[in-house]
């Protein structure tokens, strides 16, 4: 992709709205804990302390709003306290230039290193960065600093309060997602009727994992009816897979066929009642229709063989799944089946997450890491962005850093899109509440009350895009800015020029530093490889010995070729937004290798969804196919690393052993190594290049880059995929 075309890119989504439901209760409650901390600070103390109250509960109230699995409470006190203390300590080095520049360039790495622990966590740690270059201009001396950090600690703690008297759908958000994960499984079984090979995206399956892991003070909290129903998706998905899988399953033609057409759509509005059941806490209803279609007929039932274990394995998990979700309902604890109901997942509490942080913060600290990179970036156009506002004729010069540090993300695509949305935001936010500040002429109380209006509009719209949050955070501050008594002639013209300064630094900065994706392809291909590899290999040694201790290995190397899946899934979709030329993997090539990987990946799903039990019949080829597999797949992880040619010789020996074994195993299981097999096939096809293959194929993406710009330049046509 040209920089011209990733520039328009970047225009398009910075002033996206986004399609989501807004939570107007929410923005009300945090809007109340900014009022909460205003109105007392101006009738009993002053505006400057009014405006420090202000954006601690501003501050604390958003951090609230993003995504997270822990309490709010914890969420806007840790923010609150992050705030305040950087405001006392930017305080105290705030005498001398070289000393405050040196704490803000190690501030502002900390808080890029933040984002190794999460999302959450680096937005959290930026507005810290804002809070102290804001706040050392109001106290005077240190015991007024002291204050003024208490009095930023106190906005934290009110929103804290608000929360814990006032809970709004407490338990809403793992709701929502263990709600998407049997949503998303509901969807794949619709398209399944279709397309028997239709992909699965397990995002929000890894995402309602993720939810479901909860402190010890938490489970004993947890509404009963998010206990189970996130295993029971989790075993659906691959049955649902194998009774529309042609080769394995339902024939491609005929009353079988039919049948399991009828199972799949009376399989989603199942799983789609459980889902609205526990999002909303109400009753799950499944249509009489529905019910009747998962009545297995043992005279008349037409599916037989795999398919027909496939489909009674079906009705039996969902009526796990229903019950679980009314049982939820009814207050009653429901005891789901299988290891996952044993014990909960456990998270770290606040006290013990400190050894996690600091070994995620480690695992960051090299060169190559967008997390690392991202933090020396912070730290330089923070201090740099400093100094030259200071040097300029404007006052206020603090807007310039600020406006860098919060539009900065690990990634391109990201950090431009914020640096174009937040100087649309902050133009059209400055330009209406100046207005507002003209017609009604000076008056604290009044600009206050406009503050916390304006505060409340920005939850509201927080999650609709930052441009659109961003126009009512900038009237925010030019309330607060009036009730502070500054006069807007002051301070609307330099605001828009330092933040247009700000985010010109920011982009600046990606260009002179960047951490492109578009080179760690291969590197992540060879990851989730080398994961899918271990998870098939996990699978077959399943049926070579199928013991508790092997479903549990099974388990594991699942989760790790989800991960190893998500990480390519951002790295590629980061590449294609990149203006960079491919270097040993075109996004082509890309594209054709992540087809393969998801066909293989398929394939050890299809095997899952048949493991036999303990008592079952062993297969012992399959444990040979398993080592062949494992072996084949590390190595050829290494070979797409160092752009060779992957080979699969062990695993076409293991498989012509097998063939040789008589009475070896099933059928069944026999035709899905064959797809894996064809899977692997088709990966060698996408990755393996000569040199001449390589130079012609960087020549076709030149072409088709040529192509992509004159077709830009005439309207003559859409531009083609690729470069």
């Amino acid at each position: 992709m040209t920089w011209l075309r990733a520039f328009g890119e970047v225009v398009r989504s910075g002033l996206t709205i986004e399609e989501t439901r807004l939570e107007p209760l929410l923005a009300l409650r945090t809007a109340a804990g900014v009022a909460m901390v205003i109105g007392p600070a101006l009738w009993l103390a002053s505006p400057a302390y009014a405006a420090s109250a202000a954006l601690g509960a501003y501050s604390a109230g958003g951090a609230t709003f993003q995504r997270t699995w822990r309490p709010r409470k914890v969420i806007a006190l840790g923010a609150g306290a992050g705030l305040a203390l950087s405001t006392f300590v930017g305080y105290l080095a705030a005498g001398r230039l070289v000393t405050f520049l040196l704490l803000l360039a190690v501030w502002a790495f900390a808080a890029g290193m933040a984002w190794a622990v999460g999302s959450t966590a680096g937005i959290v740690a930026a507005t810290t960065v804002g809070s102290m270059l804001v706040t050392i201009t109001l106290p005077t001396s240190v015991g007024r600093a002291l204050e003024h950090a208490g009095v930023i600690a106190l906005g934290g703690v009110a929103q804290a309060v608000l929360i814990l008297l006032f809970p709004i759908r407490r338990w809403g958000a793992h709701r929502d997602a263990l709600a998407d994960a049997l949503a998303a499984v509901a969807d794949y079984a619709r398209r399944l009727r279709h397309d028997p090979t239709a992909p699965f995206d397990p995002r929000p399956l890894m995402t309602a994992r993720d939810a479901a892991a909860v402190t010890p003070s938490q489970a004993r909290t947890r509404p009963p009816v998010l206990h189970g129903p996130r295993g029971i998706a989790e075993r659906i998905r691959p049955v649902l897979a194998a009774l529309a899988d042609p080769d394995v399953g339902a024939p491609a033609e005929g009353p079988g066929r039919d049948r399991a057409r009828e199972l799949l759509g009376a399989a989603a509005d199942v799983l789609d009642a459980a889902a609205r059941s526990i999002r909303r806490g109400t009753p799950a209803e499944v249509s009489p229709r529905s019910t009747e279609v998962l009545r297995i007929d043992e005279e008349h039932e037409v599916l037989e063989g795999p398919a027909r274990q496939a489909a009674e394995r079906l009705v039996e998990l969902l009526g796990e799944a229903l019950e679980i979700a009314c049982c939820g309902v009814r207050g009653r604890t429901p005891t789901p089946p299988g290891p996952e109901g044993a014990q909960f997942l456990v998270r770290p509490t606040m006290f013990r997450l400190l050894p996690v942080v600091v070994g995620a913060v480690r695992r960051e600290l090299r060169l190559d890491s967008p997390v690392f990179r991202h933090a020396v970036r912070l730290a330089a156009v923070a201090t740099l962005g400093y100094l030259i506002a200071a040097r300029l004729p404007l006052g206020h010069g603090y807007w310039a850093p600020i406006a860098s540090v919060m539009v900065m993300r690990p990634d391109f695509h990201r950090t431009y899109a914020r640096a174009v949305a937040r100087l649309v935001g902050t133009l059209a936010g400055v330009t209406l509440a100046t207005g507002m500040v003209r017609a009604l002429g000076p008056d604290a109380h009044v600009f206050g009350a406009l503050a916390v209006v304006s505060a409340g509009l920005s939850y509201t719209v927080i999650r609709t895009g930052y441009a659109y949050s961003q126009c009512f955070t900038a009237a925010y501050v030019v309330f607060l800015l009036g009730m502070g008594g500054q006069a807007w002639e002051q301070t609307v013209p330099e605001r828009v020029v330092l933040t247009l300064l700000g985010g010109a630094l920011a982009m600046l900065a990606y260009v002179v530093f960047p951490a492109w994706e578009t080179p760690r392809l291969p590197g992540r291909l060879a990851d989730w490889l080398a994961a899918n590899g271990r998870y098939a290999a996990a699978v077959l040694r399943s049926y070579a010995e199928p013991t508790r201790e092997r479903r549990a290995d099974m388990r594991r190397a699942l989760l790790e070729s989800r991960e190893a899946r998500a990480a390519w899934q951002e790295a590629y979709d980061r590449a294609k937004q990149e203006p960079v030329r491919p270097r040993g993997l075109t996004l082509r090539e890309a594209e054709e290798a992540q087809e393969a990987l998801k066909g293989f990946g398929r394939a050890a799903m299809l095997m899952e969804s048949h493991v036999p039990e303990a008592d079952s019949r062993l297969v012992p080829a399959a444990e040979r196919l398993a080592e062949a597999l494992e072996a084949d797949t590390a190595q050829a992880a290494v070979d797409v690393r160092e752009h060779r040619s992957p080979d699969w010789g062990r695993v076409e020996e293991a498989l012509h052993a097998w063939e040789d074994a008589a009475g070896n195993g099933s059928p069944v299981v026999r035709r899905e190594a064959e797809l894996q097999k064809r899977a692997l096939e088709d990966l060698a096809t996408a990755v393996s290049r000569t040199p001449l293959e390589r130079d012609v194929g960087s020549a076709r993406e030149e072409q088709r880059v040529r192509a992509a710009l004159a077709a830009e330049g005439n309207g003559s046509g859409p531009a083609p995929r690729g470069g």
